[in-house]
């Protein structure tokens, strides 16, 4: 019996069902009927005071006329008396209470005070509570139905065949969405521990169901479907466990979009997080990010039907070439490798199919060599001792209800002892009878073609997440910074904050013409001007900026009619000085930021390409701290790579420098993060001659 703290919710021996009625047609009616047709071993009591009793069940008048404890209350009542429904049930002993009522924060207006009264009963009694507005949770190991979900109005099969005998849990954000996982992936042959609805988490979240499910060893993979984490700590501290103990983490997340954002925000009374910041968490934890339903499936599928690939060399094994030149063009198309074999090999397969077939990659035994024999099988078995292939997909029809190419024994055989991910894809829609061969097998079928390529490329980028080393944490120690700074910091102060993460650099404030060409003349020519105020912060746009200035007369020059450009373009503004630079040799643009997300904490960003940075979106994020070999990666991820590592015969760029100042700037990131809203350093510009980089410009913006 597992001693985590929602195991007496997941696993209750008394259940209490608030407003409980025996019309099936309302919520709180199918609520009572589906636990008991689902078959729940324990005690189930009716409370209402309208009944005496229902279907045969005593029904009570109050939760605090039962006798004996209640391990958890499902709660259907108006929402004006929740908050006092649960106040009652915690002075009854109850643990838990999952609460349908709908009416509280998705609503706005006074009715986030109701839930803010929920919230409140729940911190001064410790009674825990799910909800409210959601769609409960199916426990199917349990037989534990405390929803009123349609998926679950039929008792769970115990002869329904499984490609496997582990288990998949689902946490949702979305009552709907989560138990239309339930459904497509029952269809699909996958085995569920659970499916939580989480609704507006006003106590319990997904942050505390992904931890149970993470250390419950009935389930092996976790599928969630994310608006917006509430418990952004939590949430990373249940990640890293899943990582530690090898569980995978399947998300979806939606609220992307300006739409999907305001949807999110109507649906679960929360604005949706910066997509980039979960996507640059998702990254960091090895979490599996799926598009849709059916992908999300399909990649469960995979993780519990496989083991890790080595890596991304994939071997097809089909019975139609074009079946087959299909499959490899989509494995490639989603980051996998389709080898040509050995001449040794492919002497070994070509006396197993007719003359016309193929013994490269794809091997093509064709459907004539597959119908005479076991071509298909033999081939299989030959692949999977090869060392030069790490994965297997079989591609076949299972559409006919008599016979099909796959012999179950030997799959299995092979599956069980190869070590490597295998599975099955269906160019024509199995049948009933092709399923359940397959599912014979162990092996995950799929009949979409880019779903199968999608997931396996998912699995290999899942392995090689799993095998990189996570930066060691940094616990800064927190100083307060320069006093009355502006809420935009211009460069030359934002320089002097970040001083202590940054190359030296050489450059000068100045305040007259005079005083610029004399710094100008010690920094060495040419130099760049730029005014400094905190209320130009794109100085270019302002006309404040001057380059390659090559004596003093062009700087005093320059000194003069940048002030009167700046001055026609925004009279009001207060200009500290001039900033003399030295102008940075030639080389590439790129952007360093830091965004400080409420949820998740400072997100570092690099991009390629200053201004073009915006317009083609060449940029990566990942969570602060970072260290060199986590920034080496970011860079070298970035679309325009290439031009850093030698493109078309230029010589390499040193990538040290880059990746040390990245590292730098997320240990400021933490340390600056009680008063630094975000920063920005743009251009850094990497030197083409190899003598490093040069930050050209930065702004600091403060928090409130």
């Amino acid at each position: 019996m597992s001693n985590h703290k929602l195991h007496s919710f997941f696993w209750p021996e008394s259940i209490a069902v608030l407003g409980a009625s025996p019309d099936l047609h309302r919520i709180r009616g199918r609520l009572l009927h589906q636990l008991r047709e689902n078959g729940f071993p324990g005690r189930i009591l009716p409370i209402n005071p309208s009944y005496q009793e229902i279907d045969g069940l005593a029904c009570y008048p109050s939760i605090g006329a039962v006798s004996g404890g209640v391990d958890l209350a499902l709660v259907a009542i108006p929402a004006a008396g929740v908050a006092a429904a649960v106040e009652e049930c915690a002075r009854a002993g109850v643990r838990n209470t999952l609460i349908i009522s709908s009416g509280f924060a998705e609503e706005g207006g006074t009715a986030s005070d109701m839930q803010a009264e929920l919230l409140a009963v729940t911190q001064r009694t410790g009674i825990r509570a799910c909800g409210p507005n959601c769609e409960g949770y199916y426990n199917a190991l349990g037989r534990v139905a405390t929803t009123f979900s349609p998926t679950v109005e039929t008792k769970e099969d115990d002869s329904r065949a499984l490609v496997s005998s582990k288990r998949v849990g689902v946490i949702a954000q979305s009552g709907g969405i989560g138990f239309a996982l339930f459904n497509r992936g029952k269809a699909a042959g996958l085995g569920f521990s659970y499916v939580i609805s989480t609704g507006n988490e006003a106590d319990l979240g997904m942050a505390d169901f992904l931890d149970y499910m993470v250390e419950d060893p009935h389930t092996h993979a976790v599928m969630l479907f994310c608006e917006a984490v509430r418990n952004g700590p939590g949430f990373i501290a249940a990640l890293e466990k899943a990582r530690r103990l090898g569980k995978p983490v399947i998300a979806i997340k939606v609220g992307r979009s300006d739409a999907g954002t305001r949807a999110t925000a109507s649906h679960t009374a929360s604005l949706s997080g910066s997509h980039a910041a979960y996507h640059a968490i998702f990254e960091r934890y090895g979490v599996i990010e799926a598009e849709d339903a059916d992908e999300a499936v399909a990649i469960a599928g995979m993780v519990l039907t496989c083991p890790l690939p080595k890596g991304r060399r994939t071997g097809i094994i089909t019975v139609s070439g074009g079946g087959g030149a299909w499959m490899a063009d989509t494995l490639s198309a989603h980051g996998l490798i389709v080898p040509g074999l050995s001449a040794e090999s492919q002497a070994a397969l070509r006396p197993l199919m007719p003359s016309y077939g193929a013994s490269g990659n794809p091997v093509d035994v064709t459907a004539q060599g597959s119908n005479t024999g076991p071509a298909m099988m033999t081939v299989m078995e030959h692949l999977a001792g090869s060392d030069e292939i790490d994965m297997i997909v079989l591609v076949t029809s299972l559409a006919s209800e008599t016979r099909v190419s796959l012999d179950a024994e030997r799959v299995r055989a092979v599956a069980e002892s190869c070590g490597k991910p295998m599975t099955v894809w269906s160019y024509t829609l199995p049948s009933a009878f092709g399923r359940t061969s397959a599912a014979g097998c162990g092996l995950f079928v799929d009949s979409n073609l880019r779903n199968i390529g999608v997931a396996l490329g998912k699995l290999a980028g899942y392995a090689e997440a799993q095998q990189r080393v996570l930066p060691e944490a940094f616990s800064p120690v927190s100083g307060r910074l320069y006093p009355g700074l502006p809420a935009v910091v211009p460069e030359y102060l934002a320089k002097q904050v970040l001083a202590a993460w940054l190359p030296d650099a050489r450059e000068k404030l100045v305040g007259s013409p005079k005083e610029a060409a004399d710094a100008a003349e010690r920094l060495g020519f040419p130099v760049v001007l730029k005014v400094q105020s905190p209320e130009l912060p794109h100085k270019t746009e302002a006309g404040g900026v001057r380059l390659n200035l090559g004596s003093r007369q062009a700087v005093t020059d320059a000194y003069t009619t940048m002030l009167a450009d700046v001055r026609s373009h925004a009279p009001e503004a207060g200009i500290d000085g001039v900033l003399v630079q030295s102008m940075a040799p030639k080389g590439h643009e790129l952007v360093i930021g830091m965004v400080d997300d409420p949820t998740f904490g400072p997100i570092m960003m690099l991009g390629f390409g200053v201004v073009t940075v915006e317009l083609f979106g060449d940029v990566v994020h990942a969570p602060a701290p970072i260290d060199e070999a986590e920034a080496t990666r970011m860079i070298l991820s970035l679309k325009s790579a290439r031009l850093l590592t030698g493109f078309r015969g230029a010589k390499p760029i040193d990538l040290v420098p880059v990746a040390r100042l990245v590292a730098a700037l997320s240990r400021a990131a933490l340390t600056m993060r009680d008063q630094v809203r975000e920063f920005e350093l743009n251009p850094v510009i990497v030197h083409a001659d190899g003598s490093g980089l040069t930050v050209a410009d930065a702004l600091l913006m403060m928090k409130g």
